[in-house]
């Protein structure tokens, strides 16, 4: 596997899981750029420091990497994020779409400001620069240039699973691993490959969440919960070697562990001839069960009344 020479863009590569994307993706001899608005983890603020220290890393590693700060939550942002690839490395074959902040509430606390921040940088931010990117592959196909092309994305357990607390975000990461699928799909024309990630790993959007369950051990035994376990796969996404596309993994410690796209539950299944009626669909969930969560109680009404 060789990703000499390529070049990258990865978002939210200032700190934790962006940051180890950028410095293993410079060390495989890509070029980066580190892109990264220099925010809080709510999304406010802004600061070119943490774009340019990774860069100055890269640098003093014998990497190649330019920083940026531009916002990929607006289009603008966006098409400046990508054209810096192509102005100072020529091209681009890779985007990792890694930014992302949170804004955690219970649904009859969250605020609707709370609601469109969370959305517009993890869900629509995502949607703004693989547009970007996609449009520039599209005309490199057209020109006879078509490269082999990898997008991979971050969503999250809590957007795939649900996770209690979490509506704004679970939505938007939801949104993003079927995102991933409709743009494999639409994209594979043009020699892109999209997938995923629902990494599991310490940063300062997990640090809140999970505290001292996930601190480092500082004794030297390997860390499950370091960032940089989630970045060779990120790497193996980007290859051109690698030929997955439209899927979705669980990365963190030492596991990969695909993910199941939605499904038809055949077990699950109600039929009649024409249209049912509200008895009958009662009386036949009755009999089938409520489903919960991989499986259902059988026959709970039955079982209340002793039937």
């Amino acid at each position: 596997m060789s990703l000499e020479g390529l070049v990258a863009v990865v978002t939210g590569a200032g700190r934790g899981l962006g940051r180890e994307h950028a410095l293993l993706l410079a060390k495989e001899g890509v070029k980066v750029v580190v892109n990264d608005l220099g925010g809080a983890s709510d999304g406010t603020g802004a600061t070119a420091t943490p774009a340019e220290e990774v860069v100055a890393e890269i640098k003093a590693a014998g990497g190649s990497a330019v920083a940026n700060g531009d916002d990929i939550a607006t289009a603008d942002g966006a098409q400046r994020v990508v054209d810096t690839a192509l102005e100072a490395f020529g091209g681009l074959d890779i985007l990792v779409n890694n930014a992302g902040i949170l804004r955690d509430r219970v649904l009859v606390n969250l605020e609707e400001g709370d609601w469109d921040a969370v959305v517009k940088v993890n869900l629509r931010g995502t949607f703004l620069t693989t547009r970007a990117a996609a449009r520039y592959w599209r005309e490199e196909s057209k020109a006879g240039r078509q490269r082999q092309a990898a997008v991979v994305n971050t969503s999250s357990e809590s957007g795939v699973f649900g996770n209690p607390g979490q509506a704004n975000y679970a939505a938007a990461k939801g949104a993003v691993a079927t995102l991933t699928q409709v743009a494999a799909k639409e994209l594979e024309r043009y020699g892109v490959r999209v997938n995923a990630i629902l990494p599991q790993a310490r940063t300062r959007l997990t640090a809140a969440t999970f505290g001292d369950a996930v601190s480092a051990k500082g004794d030297g035994s390997f860390d499950r919960w370091d960032p940089a376990n989630v970045s060779p796969f990120v790497a193996y996404l980007s290859s051109p070697d690698c030929e997955l596309s439209g899927e979705a993994f669980i990365v963190g410690g030492s596991r990969v562990q695909r993910v199941k796209p939605w499904e038809r539950d055949d077990q699950w299944k109600l039929t009649t001839d024409g249209r049912w009626t509200v008895e009958a669909l009662r009386d036949a969930v009755d009999e089938i069960g409520i489903p919960q969560g991989n499986g259902w109680t059988a026959n709970p009404t039955k079982a209340k009344t002793g039937a």
